[in-house]
């Protein structure tokens, strides 16, 4: 309870004092930024892309691929490949859009603490991506048994759990890149082409540089993330390449995404 003075009277009339406001739940913030990932043109489309470039890619497995060659790797790893392409994307436009589309300002007035928000965004990026891979390797098992099926084979399953769990890990890393790249640029189009550089144009240089370097050959992967992913989808993993995966990470990614969200969390929102 507090008093306050009143104009052209002699005492003063007491005033309620207001409650202080609970902060905002972390679950709310959560659903938000969930449904900020589908209510706009490009967000929406990219989310259906996922599941119709997978029933396209196994579509055309069951097309173009021998009937004797028919197996769920092979419609594992033709879902995989756009996947690897949009998920990133998703990732990159859930940061970088609140500077695109200027509501960054909008976003951090309502929710003062950044961490908070962008705490959100990277939970609902990796369950995005797991999720897609999970819809995408469900065409997968479709496709398989329908391709079989035509093509009278009996359906092959030469993907395990932990073949597929390490599938899922790849593109996980490959949307933690997104993110990283869109909290340390904060621009659509130079997160993107940073994101293809690192994905098309690096993996070129790192493998011309192998066939000339005896010893990148031998210790690339602790280098190179993209050397040490692409193992997740064809190898048994051993003890000293999980090493290798952990090392590079921390150098591309855990590195590089405290940097950029220390950036973030001091810089001025216009």
């Amino acid at each position: 309870m507090s008093t306050t003075i009143v104009p052209g009277t002699s005492g003063t009339v007491p005033r309620e004092s207001r409650p202080v406001p609970d902060p905002i739940p972390f679950t709310r913030i959560l659903r938000v930024e969930l449904r900020k990932m589908f209510d706009t043109r490009s967000g929406f489309w990219l989310m259906a892309s996922v599941v119709l470039l997978s029933v396209i890619a196994s579509v055309a497995t069951v097309i173009f691929v021998d009937a004797d060659d028919l197996t769920y790797e092979h419609f594992a790893s033709a879902v995989g490949a756009p996947m690897s392409v949009i998920l990133p994307m998703i990732a990159i436009l859930a940061v970088s859009s609140e500077w695109s589309q200027r509501t960054a300002l909008t976003t951090f007035t309502l929710v003062p603490h950044r961490g908070r928000v962008l705490a959100a965004k990277a939970v609902i990026t990796v369950l995005i991506g797991a999720v897609s891979m999970l819809v995408a390797g469900a065409v997968g098992v479709v496709g398989n048994l329908v391709g079989t099926s035509i093509a009278g084979v009996d359906p092959s399953w030469d993907i395990g759990v932990r073949e597929f769990a390490q599938i899922i890990l790849a593109n996980e890393i490959g949307m933690l890149m997104g993110l990283m790249l869109g909290i340390a640029l904060r621009s659509s189009p130079g997160a993107i082409v940073a994101y293809f550089v690192y994905a098309l144009v690096l993996p070129g240089a790192s493998s011309a540089l192998a066939g000339t370097q005896d010893w990148w050959a031998e210790n690339g992967p602790w280098f190179d993330l993209n050397w040490a992913t692409m193992r997740l989808f064809d190898e048994n993993l051993t003890g000293e390449m999980w090493a290798q995966l952990g090392v590079a990470a921390v150098f591309w990614l855990a590195v590089p995404l405290l940097i950029g969200t220390r950036a973030l969390l001091r810089s001025e929102v216009k």
